[in-house]
């Protein structure tokens, strides 16, 4: 085998390293594939080139693993890599609506039989029952079922 061969199959190994420690963590395929490309590259430089070169080639291997190891798996260098936001919104939950039945609004779409009413200051999806009423008809909640805002035409 030639040098350039096993000078490859180390440095693609290591490559596949440095996948598996910064992108893609866990033990999975891409770390066993370069965990066997070092142990081939390391292999073959005992065998063509004796075990001197052999030597340096595994010393070499396991220092540079080691220190992508170290490096990449250091809590400085994770959080580069890890989600740290918070997300501390919130979802207005329709069970305990804010829209309380016999609330009066007027529509800003038609209602077909669902579209969009005003309440004060705050748009809303609304359904009605069935009817169909024009954009700018005053409404009347009725009540909440499933997570919808029924509505009938105010008197």
């Amino acid at each position: 085998m030639d040098w350039i061969t096993i000078a490859l199959l180390l440095l693609f190994g290591l490559l596949f390293l440095v996948a598996e420690v910064l992108f893609i963590p866990g033990t999975t395929l891409v770390g066993l594939v370069g965990f066997a490309l070092l142990a081939t590259g390391i292999w073959l430089g005992y065998r063509d080139f004796g075990s001197s070169t052999g030597h340096i080639t595994l010393v070499t291997a396991a220092v540079l693993a080691g220190l992508i190891l170290y490096i990449g798996l250091r809590p400085k260098n994770l959080h580069k890599f890890a989600l740290t936001d918070v997300n501390n919104s919130s979802v207005r939950d329709a069970r305990r609506p804010d829209i309380e039945p016999g609330s009066v609004g007027r529509t800003l779409s038609a209602l077909r039989p669902a579209g969009t009413a005003l309440f004060e200051d705050d748009r809303r999806e609304v359904v009605t029952r069935g009817e169909f009423l024009a954009a700018g008809t005053m409404v009347r909640v009725l009540g909440i079922e499933q997570n919808r805002i029924v509505v009938e035409q105010a008197a």
